[in-house]
């Protein structure tokens, strides 16, 4: 099932705050996560539901988040941009939680959004030292994001996965976020400086 994408947003007149933008975002990252696994099993991937199902999600979700970081740095104030981001890998981790019972059969209470928050910033480390420009991640970054998808992967697919993230499942995110972070940013300023941030859960 295509996901439909909106690009605009309104919010009664006032100007939406940067926890209700990470939302808008949050909640695409998630459909775009289910709708790449289907394509990943079209392709003939094994994504069981269970552990590798929940792997998925959540590299991808990451995946999600650091390119939406790096607009925010385009298009953001440092402390924005901070807010945006800290707002976003919060939000997704609750989405993550919130489906918990679809994503894995027995987890405790918080432990699906702490695995998020975990994952978030280790990969942030992987995706620091490549680039993103207009056109989206670079290179590195699309195969530092399926190096990690890789990791979850049967030994099968392995050889594969790289073709597949890097030359349709990177694109297709990009593509559908950039549109909706044009929509929610279009008119913010450029920030002067970088910062630096880490998540927690708390």
């Amino acid at each position: 099932m295509a996901v439909r994408i909106r690009s605009r947003f309104h919010a009664g007149g006032r100007e939406r705050t940067m926890a209700e933008r990470a939302s808008v975002v949050a909640m695409l990252s998630w459909k775009l996560s289910l709708d790449s696994i289907r394509r990943m099993r079209e392709a003939r991937f094994d994504i069981d539901i269970g552990q590798p199902y929940f792997d998925y999600v959540v590299e991808t979700m990451a995946f999600h988040a650091h390119y939406a970081d790096r607009v925010a740095f385009d298009k953001l104030a440092p402390e924005q941009r901070g807010e945006f981001t800290t707002a976003l890998a919060k939000r997704m981790a609750e989405a993550i939680e919130d489906n918990a019972d679809m994503l894995l059969t027995a987890s405790e209470p918080g432990a699906c959004s702490r695995r998020f928050l975990e994952v978030f910033n280790a990969a942030g480390s992987d995706y620091a030292e490549y680039g993103c420009d207009a056109k989206g991640p670079d290179f590195g970054f699309r195969r530092a994001y399926a190096a990690r998808v890789r990791e979850g992967m049967p030994e099968k697919d392995k050889a594969w996965v790289y073709d597949q993230v890097m030359e349709i499942e990177a694109p297709e995110a990009v593509k559908a976020i950039g549109r909706t972070l044009e929509g929610l940013f279009g008119g913010e300023e450029k920030p002067l400086r970088r910062i630096r941030e880490g998540v927690s859960g708390e």
